[in-house]
Parts: structure tokens; C-alpha cells; sequence
């Protein structure tokens, strides 16, 4: 009797614990779930966090860590200063996405320019460079070209006016390449003076003297003169057709004139006759065949 006593009451003791390990358990299970919805509220929450942080930001979660401040706890003193930035961003106005490609292509045509622009400043440098050889070759070429003239101006000179002297000078005090030039001519038994104070027939001769000189050094292959003997006298006709004979051994002249003495030397001659009224004829002569048939 007795035993079967302690046996019930042991059944019952062990209901009883097994009642309680259930209802524990129940709680366990409960308690389970709630942590298992809140693990996957706070995983939504971390997710969306991570996507906000990229959406507003571009950056992940190991680039926000990287940035972390520990020194930075005063959360309403950052939300405070992130409502600050935010008003600064505002004011900038709208955000230009096409950024990144407008810059691209500006950078682009910067480079481009700035290529053109190293390239003209260093043709510049080379141009200026080669005027400055030039000019350099140019001042040396016209001194001693300009002394060779002067010195053939006053050989031809002296054989057309039949002695005298005369002289070329650059004009004191300026550029050699800008300077005037001076002629100085002293026909026989004159004083040494200025060409402008010649007389017509002079000024003539003189200025003839200056373009055979010229002739002289650097013969062209042709040239046409027009009357340019007309104010000269018939001794100087003589001298200068006599000396223009000479040049025709390089070069071939035309020369328009009605000056006896210049005719007679000619090689050959063309003129213009009209026997008729209203009619032009041409008359030429062949004065070297005449002279060899002579």
C-alpha cells in the first residue's frame, strides 16, 4: 500500500515537472520566433540601410566602416551638422548628371586647343627666329650689295658723263633697311652736289648711271626702256646708246625713243608710218645685216 503511494506520487511529481518543462518550452519557442522575427526586421533594417547607402551615396557597407569616427557619439550634434550640409548641397541647385561626360569632353577639346596653342607658340618662336636670321642676312646682303653699287654707280658715271664723280650715301641715323639713299653727283667741272640740284638733262644721265650700275652687277635677261634718254642732250645721246651696246651682250633691250643717236645703234628698228590717212603701217630695218653687207 504504501508503495504503491510513493509510486502515484512520483507519477504525479513527474506530471507536474513534465507540465512545467512544457510550458517552458512553449516559452522557449515563443521566444525563439519573436527573436527570429526581430533578426529579420534587423536584417531588412541593415539591407535597406546598405541600399540607402548606396542609393544616396554610392558606397558599401566596408567603404562606410572605413570611414567610420569613433570620436563621433553626439548623434544630434551630427544630425545638426547633416541638416547643414544638406542646405549647402540644396543651395548648389540642381545636379547635372550629364557631369562626368561634359567634362569628359571638354577635357577633350582643352587638350586639343592647348596642343594647337603649344604648337603656334612654338612656330611663333621659330618664325621669329628665322625673321630674325633673315634680317640679320638681309642688312648684310644690302651693305655689301649697296657698296658694289656705289662703286659700279661711279664707274658707269664717270664713262657717261666723260669724268666727275658719283656717290651713293645712306641716310645718317636710321635703319639701314628703312634709311633713304642719298646721290651724290659731281659732273665734270661741277662742284660735288646733291642729284635734286641738277639740271633736267643731268638728273636724266644720273639716274641712267644708276640703273645700268644696277645692269652691271645683276644683268636681267630683258628689259624695255621708254624714252628714258629724251632729256638728254646729243653728246649724251651718244654716250648713253654707245654704253647701252655694251649691256646687250646679256641682255636683249626694247627701247622706245626718238633719239637719233640711240637708233643708230640699234641692232634693229620699228617704226610706225601712216602714208595714208587712217592706215598705220610698219617699217623695221635690219641694221646688222646692213653691217655685214658692208
Amino acid at each position: 500500500m504504501a508503495r504503491k503511494e510513493e509510486l502515484s506520487a512520483k507519477q504525479k511529481n513527474f506530471f507536474t515537472v513534465r507540465e512545467e518543462l512544457s510550458e517552458r518550452m512553449n516559452a522557449l519557442d515563443k521566444e525563439v520566433y519573436r527573436l527570429g522575427s526581430q533578426k529579420e526586421k534587423l536584417e531588412e533594417s541593415i539591407e535597406s540601410q546598405i541600399n540607402y547607402m548606396w542609393d544616396e551615396y554610392e558606397i558599401t557597407l566596408s567603404d562606410a566602416a572605413s570611414l567610420r569616427d569613433e570620436e563621433m557619439t553626439d548623434l544630434p550634434s551630427m544630425k545638426k551638422e547633416a541638416a547643414s550640409l544638406k542646405e549647402e548641397i540644396r543651395k548648389l541647385g540642381d545636379v547635372n548628371v550629364n557631369a562626368i561626360e561634359d567634362y569628359k569632353n571638354l577635357m577633350e577639346r582643352y587638350q586639343f586647343l592647348k596642343t594647337q596653342h603649344d604648337d603656334l607658340v612654338e612656330a611663333e618662336k621659330t618664325l621669329l627666329h628665322i625673321i630674325e636670321e633673315l634680317d640679320t642676312s638681309m642688312r648684310k646682303q644690302f651693305h655689301e650689295k649697296f657698296a658694289e653699287i656705289g662703286r659700279e654707280f661711279d664707274k658707269v658715271f664717270k664713262e657717261l658723263f666723260g669724268g666727275g664723280k658719283g656717290t651713293l650715301e645712306l641716310m645718317e641715323d636710321e635703319d639701314i633697311l628703312e634709311a633713304g639713299i642719298r646721290i651724290i653727283a659731281q659732273p665734270p667741272g661741277k662742284k660735288l652736289q646733291n642729284m635734286m640740284q641738277l639740271s633736267g638733262g643731268e638728273k636724266a644721265l644720273t639716274a641712267i648711271a644708276l640703273l645700268f650700275a644696277i645692269q652691271n652687277l645683276k644683268p636681267s635677261p630683258f628689259c624695255l626702256l621708254d624714252e628714258i634718254e629724251a632729256a638728254l642732250d646729243e653728246n649724251n645721246v651718244t654716250r648713253f646708246a654707245k654704253y647701252l651696246h655694251k649691256l646687250t651682250k646679256y641682255t636683249q633691250f626694247i627701247v622706245i625713243t626718238h633719239r637719233r643717236g640711240t637708233m643708230e645703234k640699234a641692232d634693229r628698228l620699228y617704226g610706225i608710218t601712216m602714208q595714208e590717212k587712217g592706215i598705220s603701217t610698219l617699217v623695221s630695218v635690219n641694221l646688222i645685216d646692213k653691217d655685214l653687207d658692208d
